[in-house]
């Protein structure tokens, strides 16, 4: 028995226009053609379909397909276990989303909520880019440092907060003018600027050993979205965030040593 490419699009779930493309790319070519030249598909037609639908299914590309379809037997085993890793490794990664995503609707039970006014008030130009948040977390997820600072910054009232960005904003105003003024990264100024970007860490989040210290920094140096929660667009300049990092692995090196004020 014959069907027309209409049919099998209705009862296989696949458009007419996927069909044709398979067709043409030579993945599934109809058996038969009838008077007036349209497609027509046998059983062994469906059957082939049926194998291209479940590796599709899979996420195997077109041209894996056609390959294994070529020789099932050569290359259908391997090509198996390659995608059953990827898709355990998704897994895995999509089970760590939901744990950050549940984290994080623990913070928003746990913390203090703020009007969209007193969040413009605190932290003004800083926002949170939720993609990079979300990143952060796997990124960190293991470490005993991260579940402690998320665990108090929810603590943090709207004064602890208030405190918080103000001491941030008074750094960030000396590290600018430490740029601006060419100090170098390594100098005892930019260093010290470092140290006291760590001790605030301390003081408000976390230990931050300074390893620890240099991590975070390298995310300042790669990521515009980190950079931006410790200095707003508005007040970057190019370099700024590479000066930043250079003080912080200076200061690392030194084990921690700058300290504020010289």
């Amino acid at each position: 028995m014959s069907y027309t490419v209409g049919q099998v699009s209705g009862f296989a779930g696949v458009t007419v226009r996927t069909l044709h493309h398979y067709d043409r790319s030579g993945l599934l070519v109809p058996s038969e053609r009838s008077p007036g030249g349209y497609r027509l598909y046998g059983d062994a037609d469906l059957a082939r379909l049926q194998q291209i639908l479940f590796y599709r299914e899979l996420g195997f590309a077109l041209e894996e397909i056609a390959q294994i379809l070529a020789d099932p037997q050569a290359d259908a085993l391997d090509l198996l276990r390659a995608r059953h890793k990827a898709l355990v490794e998704q897994i895995g990664k999509l089970g760590r989303l939901v744990e950050v995503a549940e984290r994080a609707m623990e913070v928003q039970r746990t913390g203090v909520r703020l009007s969209p006014q007193e969040r413009f008030e605190v932290f003004g130009e800083i926002t949170f880019d939720l993609s990079y948040a979300t990143e952060a977390g796997l990124k960190w997820e293991n470490s005993a440092g991260h579940r402690e600072a998320m665990s108090r910054a929810a603590a943090h009232s709207k004064e602890d907060w208030a405190r918080l960005m103000g001491e941030a904003a008074h750094w960030r105003a000396e590290l600018i003018k430490a740029f601006d003024e060419g100090e170098p990264a390594e100098g005892k100024r930019a260093t010290a600027l470092a140290e006291e970007h760590r001790q605030h860490i301390i003081r408000w989040f976390t230990p931050c050993p300074p390893a620890m210290h240099l991590r975070i920094a390298d995310d300042f140096a790669d990521d515009p979205r980190a950079f931006a929660l410790v200095v707003p667009p508005s007040e970057q300049r190019p370099g700024l965030a590479a000066f930043l990092y250079a003080a912080v692995r200076a200061n690392a090196e030194e084990g921690g040593s700058g300290v504020a004020g010289r």
